[in-house]
């Protein structure tokens, strides 16, 4: 996929850098801004319409912020879900985070909360076997379709 082939690591917090960018759009993913916190497409989805809620304060644990940040946090997520039930109609959602690099946090130092819609039989043996996922649809196509469906 041309997103993947064209990654170049910045050496900083990549939700640092979408929270400061001037503009949103695909180049950054950042699909809604709250007062504390953002809402944003995974650069490297495990299901399309992969989202993930991140607080604009750099904290690697959720109890590090405050009590509004937390609640507006878990809001977005509520409307997370609803805009993908909207435009890809899952069948189920994981939601969660993973606090540390212990539990499997890509990005440790700033925490976030991944919302992942799924369907029946989205798990094949591309996956399971050949340890590579499919995703049928590009990122700037899922930017553009949730995009429409926030507003």
């Amino acid at each position: 996929m041309k997103y993947i082939q064209q990654h170049e690591p910045s050496g900083g917090c990549v939700f640092c850098a979408a929270h400061k960018a001037a503009q949103d759009g695909p180049h950054n993913l950042v699909l809604f801004r709250a007062e504390y916190s953002f809402v944003i497409l995974n650069a490297y989805p495990y299901s399309n319409g992969h989202l993930m809620v991140v607080p604009y304060v750099h904290h690697p644990t959720i109890e590090d912020l405050g009590r509004e940040v937390r609640t507006e946090m878990m809001e977005l997520v509520s409307q997370a879900m609803t805009v993908l039930r909207s435009v890809y109609h899952p069948e189920a959602f994981n939601m969660g985070a993973n606090i540390g690099a212990a539990a499997g946090a890509g990005i440790a130092a700033h925490v976030h909360i991944h919302i992942l819609p799924r369907w029946a039989g989205d798990t094949n043996f591309m996956s399971t076997i050949g340890q590579t996922r499919v995703i049928p649809e590009e990122l700037p196509e899922t930017y553009r379709r949730l995009r429409e469906a926030w507003k």
